[in-house]
């Protein structure tokens, strides 16, 4: 099972870019404290790529930047290219299914928060460098959400379950 849930701040605004097939795509770097502290006394943190497909990505771009708050929720995910000089380069990084947007670096509350799904089983992105022939994720399909402005809302009592 390939699972991860992490909750972070943006180190750096959401970068967005196209693939050769126009489905967007935003990568951004995640600060995830450790549950410890170094020698030093000091909490340190991990440093996690991710990237997030579709209209998620879109989102994250329109309403994230440095220092927002984030839980996400996905996969780990190793892919590998040659760089310029021929090297093979491998890159880990989280491919997120999920990203809820808990607030920004000026909020003291985190009362408010934006969720929408991404795509889910994506297949191995293409490289940060070069999005043209890269291969399109396969998965449900976020703008068709059965739920969104529904308009009315639904009564469940226990009295009607059938056992």
């Amino acid at each position: 099972m390939n699972k991860v849930f992490l909750i972070g701040r943006l180190t750096r605004d959401p970068e967005l870019r196209y693939t050769g097939s126009n489905l967007p795509v935003a990568t951004f770097s995640l600060a995830v404290n450790r549950p410890f502290s170094g020698q030093n006394g000091e909490r340190e943190a991990d440093f996690i790529n991710i990237v997030v497909w579709r209209k998620q990505a879109e989102n994250c771009k329109n309403y994230l930047t440095q220092g927002s708050q984030v839980a996400i929720e996905g996969r780990i995910q190793v892919r590998n290219y040659d760089d310029q000089n021929g090297q093979k380069r491998y890159v880990t990084e989280v491919v997120a299914d999920n990203v809820e947007f808990l607030g920004s670096k000026n909020s003291s509350n985190n009362s408010s928060s934006m969720s929408a799904p991404a795509s889910n089983n994506n297949n191995a992105g293409p490289s940060p460098y070069d999005f043209g022939d890269a291969p399109e994720p396969k998965g449900t399909d976020v703008d068709s959400n059965p739920f969104a402005d529904f308009g009315s809302s639904i009564e469940i009592s226990d009295d009607e379950l059938p056992f």
